[in-house]
């Protein structure tokens, strides 16, 4: 019995300390309700009683108790600890409604706020939806012929994009803004579980840079093949320098960003087979004090760049072109001339000592460069099925290679070119070999085309007889255009244009029909106009 009394003396001390963290916490649980903490604490103060009467019982007890008194004792020790229990179980359920209640309430409240936000923005929308229907006719506006002059054209197109980006900054803003509510439109319920979280509506991704390339340039069969590799050199550039960015992230701070870096790219940047990555190249060159880019070599990457954009925009992928407007610096660094006669007599009685072209190549592709004006891609691509005749003149046929994916720089370079008679007695027809697929077959061919490694060579010759650098291997196209405006008598400018593959100074219909019917015997008494007295390379034998 004295073992007993002195178990049930220790419970008494350690029962007490035991419930008063649980009712302390069941006190804290019903803080938010002041009702609750009152009730809690007379619970508490009523079980607190019960246990001090339970052991004032129990320690007046004598040793010889009977066993019916023990029983009882008992029997309320155990009516104890079921109420206990009880009221401890009771109080925690109490707490999670209350918890529950609170949660719904809250999110009834944040879906009051949303449906006012919502109305809002729906407002806002309709009135900006307005105001970009004004712009684009503000801007069609600004597109006639009857504003004063095209600087005043330019500055209020400047204008309206920018107006037009606020805009459109604000709307997205607003849309960002109604999508950060959207995970607390749920409904609310008091049976929802209180840590379970809505999940996020999935955001849409525009599309990348590449994968509008390939959609609108790459698999566009009426593009040129190149177009289709300058296009690709310059998104290859793009993407090692800002990564494969979706296109709707692609800003007018991108596209100068990527501007300044192209102005400070080396200009022989992926001329070569280890070319350092475009952030290396860049440290090199404000290192090395390198030649960077001329503002004609940027304008064409931004170009192929806004050809791009030009349909995003026209399907609403984007909302504007952010490489259109910018300003170049395109005068070039050194002022390419013609070649003097004094030169090309230079170049005439000079030996060719290139191991990568024949020398046969070498006088075939300079000699009539300076009886056609060809450029070098269309010299190193001509074919032997390529010399025909037309109309009993024998003629170069600039034209598509499909099979070997080359094309003309522009349309107008596909042109008939008649042989002029000086060709025809030096022997250039004796460059067509049986068997082979092109004019010159020694070119070897790469991924910068057939010409690359003549044109290497033949600057380093040019170094090596110590010709200026404002003379090149274009020159000689540059001469041929200038011998031939310097032509008196019959000569148009118009047969000039498209003896040479320019496109003409202005593309009316009538412009356009006379073009392409234009009689190759015209085009023979353009050709037979150069005269070169001091030029003259025999071919060596085969």
């Amino acid at each position: 019995m004295l073992r007993l009394l002195g178990s049930h003396y220790h419970f008494r001390r350690t029962i007490p300390h035991t419930l008063r963290p649980l009712l302390g916490r069941t006190e804290i649980s019903l803080s938010l309700q002041t009702n609750s903490k009152r009730v809690a604490r007379e619970r508490a103060a009523g079980l607190y009683a019960r246990t001090g009467l339970f052991f004032s019982k129990a320690k007046a007890m004598y040793e010889d108790a009977s066993p019916e008194e023990l029983r009882k004792l008992l029997a309320h020790y155990e009516d104890l600890i079921r109420d206990t229990d009880r009221m401890i179980a009771i109080e925690e359920k109490k707490v999670s409604l209350e918890r529950t209640y609170e949660k719904a309430r809250f999110y009834l409240d944040k879906a009051h706020s949303l449906k006012q936000l919502q109305e809002f923005i729906k407002i806002s929308n309709d009135g900006i939806d307005r105001l970009m229907a004004g712009f684009k006719k503000l801007h069609a506006t600004a597109s006639k012929d009857y504003l004063r002059n095209a600087t005043e054209k330019t500055m209020l197109r400047e204008q309206i994009a920018n107006l037009s980006a606020i805009v459109v900054s604000i709307k997205n803003s607003a849309q960002e803004t109604e999508a950060a509510f959207m995970p607390v439109q749920a409904e609310p319920s008091a049976r929802m579980a209180p840590n379970k979280a809505t999940p996020n509506a999935k955001k849409t991704t525009a599309p990348t840079i590449t994968e509008m390339a390939e959609q609108f340039i790459y698999r566009d069969k009426t593009k040129s093949p190149g177009i289709i590799r300058d296009t690709g050199k310059t998104i290859g550039l793009f993407v090692e320098a800002f990564g494969d960015k979706p296109v709707d992230q692609i800003t007018g701070g991108v596209a100068g960003e990527f501007r300044d870096m192209l102005f400070a790219l080396p200009s022989t940047h992926g001329k070569h087979k280890n070319s350092p990555g475009i952030h290396d190249a860049i440290v090199r060159a404000k290192e090395q004090e390198l030649e960077t880019l001329s503002g004609k070599t940027v304008k064409n990457h931004f170009s192929r760049l806004s050809a791009l954009w030009g349909h995003l925009v026209q399907r609403e992928i984007v909302t504007r072109n952010p490489w259109a407007g910018w300003s170049y610096d395109v005068t070039q660094k050194i002022d390419r001339r013609d070649w003097t006669d004094l030169e090309l007599a230079q170049l005439s009685t000079a030996r060719w000592t290139s191991t990568t072209t024949s020398l046969r190549s070498y006088v075939g592709i300079i000699t009539i460069a300076l009886y056609t004006g060809m450029r070098l891609g269309e010299l190193c691509n001509l074919r032997t099925q390529d010399i025909v005749t037309v109309n009993g003149i024998p003629c170069f046929h600039v034209r598509p290679h499909p099979e070997d994916n080359w094309s003309p720089k522009t349309a107008a370079g596909t042109r008939l070119i008649p042989i002029h008679s000086h060709l025809l007695q030096w022997g250039v027809l004796d460059l067509v070999q049986e068997g082979e697929h092109y004019l010159f077959p020694d070119l070897n061919p790469s991924a910068r085309g057939r010409g690359t490694d003549f044109a290497q060579a033949f600057s380093k010759f040019k170094k090596r007889l110590g010709l200026p650098e404002s003379v090149t291997f274009h020159s000689f196209r540059h001469t041929v255009s200038t011998k031939l405006r310097n032509q008196g008598g019959n000569i148009r400018e118009l047969w000039i244009d498209t003896l040479l593959g320019h496109e003409a100074s202005h593309r009316s219909q009538g412009t356009t029909t006379y073009t392409s019917g234009i009689a190759v015997q015209n085009l023979q008494q353009v050709v037979e106009a150069l005269e070169y007295p001091t030029f003259h390379i025999s071919l060596p034998p085969l």
